[in-house]
């Protein structure tokens, strides 16, 4: 655990690791790039790459993305706030949030319960533990929005209720022109449809020592966003990619999927590459302007690419016709890397490469998914199941579907 007592300097040597990852970033790309063009240019006079010069691409590639994946997290490490106790001029911590400390470092269930007879409200549920004060729920939120990557660009709803009924128009509004002496028709009232997004269940179980949390330099809000970001971004990730909807959300990619040429509303149009788990050879460009088009102007403005690692490495490689590489690294530490001049945000649970996978998506997921979470994140406190260790059940509820399916298109990789 870190030490709160020269925040200043941890922020100066956070903000230098940054710079420095990202020049040494910008390296490996341009060692890349040096390679992969070699390559090419062996396969262009011989038909086929030395097998030395494609590991030497691959090997390349794969600390590409480990230098990238450290500059995430020191960027990430920079957004957050300092460790340890009140700065000046920072208002005192709420009673909520006093009473739950408490609770969390001693287990004193008291002045929570006082809170909740004074307040009326729902601190306890149902089957045991406390909700965790504003400030606690934030902080989860808001490391949630940095490492899980479909929530970062995506609609966040926060609800009350167990699920968030949204009526849509099937039809739309009927209008017209009108001149200003001219009478007004009647228009016919719009034809209306629901959709639902239930809540479900996400837990954490991080562990805790007597010893830290009897540390009073420890931030208890810090900490528990700390242990359970990893576990809840993780499973989020993977749920609003590939959920089933049954015990968590649906996922973008469960949805029906139609060609483009015949999409209908409740379906996600698709593009194809034209090769069984390949782009055709020399129009990977083409294809991806293909699937950039499919989709309608007033969605593109704000449109990313949501893709695999390892998809993302096969994309790496490719150029235009007049041989400029069409991904881009970041501009910037903390900044996304870019496709065609779209963001690239990497989800692991999206497919692989493979005949008839939709490994790539592209839309604007702001206007394309929608995460719904349910005001209230609970703690329960177990002192008893895994002595000497401190367990802290940690639930909220999160659920997420489609909210409009002409936002997005997905590139499929067939004939």
């Amino acid at each position: 655990m870190h030490n709160s007592t020269h925040p200043t300097l941890e922020t100066k040597a956070d903000t230098r690791g940054a710079a420095d990852a990202f020049g040494e970033f910008i390296e490996a790309f341009e060692s890349f790039r040096e390679a992969n063009d070699e390559r090419m240019a062996q396969i262009e006079k011989r038909m086929g790459a030395d097998p030395v010069t494609d590991d030497k691409v691959e090997r390349l590639s794969q600390a590409l993305e480990e230098h990238e994946k450290r500059l995430e997290r020191l960027a990430l490490k920079q957004a957050r706030p300092a460790l340890g106790g009140l700065e000046t001029g920072e208002a005192r911590p709420s009673e909520h949030r006093q009473a739950f400390e408490a609770y969390v470092r001693g287990g004193d269930e008291n002045r929570l319960r006082r809170l909740e007879e004074k307040a009326m409200s729902g601190l306890t549920g149902a089957d045991g533990g406390f909700l965790v004060p504003p400030e606690t729920e934030s902080e989860i939120g808001r490391r949630l929005a940095s490492v899980s990557p479909i929530r970062s660009i995506a609609s966040v709803r926060q609800v009350s209720s167990a699920v968030l009924k949204k009526p849509f128009a099937v039809s739309g509004a009927q209008t017209g022109w009108v001149g200003e002496a001219d009478a007004r028709p009647k228009t016919e009232a719009p034809q209306l449809a629901e959709l639902a997004f239930p809540t479900m269940e996400l837990y954490a179980m991080p562990a805790a020592t007597a010893a830290l949390l009897d540390d009073a330099a420890v931030d208890i809000d810090r900490w528990i966003g700390e242990e359970v970001e990893q576990a809840f971004a993780t499973q989020e990730g993977a749920a609003f990619v590939t959920g089933d909807g049954i015990a968590k959300p649906r996922g973008f990619m469960t949805y029906p999927t139609v060609s483009e040429a015949d999409w209908s509303w409740g379906s996600v149009g698709t593009v194809s590459t034209g090769a069984d788990g390949a782009f055709m050879p020399g129009m990977a460009a083409d294809a991806l302007i293909d699937l950039v088009y499919a989709l309608k102007g007033g969605y593109r403005q704000n449109a990313s690419f949501v893709m695999n690692r390892r998809t993302q490495s096969a994309v790496r490689k490719l150029k235009d016709a007049d041989g400029n590489y069409l991904w881009a690294p970041p501009a910037s530490a903390g900044a996304r890397a870019t496709l065609m001049g779209f963001p690239v945000v990497e989800a692991e649970a999206m497919p692989d490469i493979a005949p008839g996978a939709n490994a790539i998506a592209f839309g604007d997921f702001a206007r394309f998914y929608l995460v719904v979470d349910r005001q209230g994140v609970r703690v329960l406190r177990d002192p008893y199941s895994a002595k000497p260790y401190v367990l802290f059940y940690t639930t909220k509820r999160v659920g997420g579907g489609i909210q409009d399916f002409d936002a997005a298109k997905l590139l499929t990789f067939a004939a």
